[in-house]
């Protein structure tokens, strides 16, 4: 993606999902900003062009592509029908009945799994995901988000050996508001 289509899209999911208000934060915290991502996920415009930025972020050697319940799961439905990789759906636990999967689509075992998630800010959703796919024999050795949120410059996923490749950062979001 060239820099002007990426400060057009930063742009235009800004617009979208950055809110105003009084939060109250999964940490209890209580902040004057949100960041709505479900406001780009369900627009079927902004969810096209975010899959279609991701298709050359994915490694070569993807056998199959893990989208994590429940913000990665749209992605990588659109992001499989635009590169042509099947698609995994990942749940946070394995289901309790049924077949009771992790993972639901086709076999894990032994094929390079690429993680696809929205969004990323201390990684815990992708690390346990990461842990529960290798414990199955798959390969996974790197994420791929539309919006990488971590603090400071470090990777919060490099004790698990996870490289991270993102669409759009927060600093990203940040400039097109100044």
């Amino acid at each position: 993606m060239d820099s002007d289509d990426g400060r057009a899209l930063a742009r235009d999911i800004d617009a979208r999902c950055r809110l105003t208000g009084e939060f109250t934060l999964r940490s209890g915290q209580v902040a004057s900003e949100y960041f709505d991502k479900y406001l780009f996920e369900t627009d079927p415009d902004l969810l096209a062009r975010v899959g279609a930025a991701m298709v050359p972020l994915l490694p070569e050697g993807t056998d199959l592509l893990g989208g994590l319940e429940m913000g990665g799961i749209p992605i990588v439905t659109v992001l499989s029908a635009q590169s042509g990789l099947p698609a995994l759906f990942v749940r946070k636990h394995a289901k309790t009945y049924g077949t009771c999967k992790l993972a639901e689509g086709p076999e894990v075992s032994g094929r390079r799994v690429t993680l696809i998630e929205d969004v990323i800010t201390t990684g815990g959703a992708v690390r346990d995901a990461t842990r529960a796919l290798r414990a199955t024999g798959a390969t996974v050795d790197t994420v791929v988000c539309a919006i990488d949120r971590s603090p400071g410059r470090d990777n919060p996923l490099a004790d698990i050996g996870l490289k991270i490749r993102s669409v759009l950062t927060k600093a990203d979001l940040d400039a097109v508001r100044r």
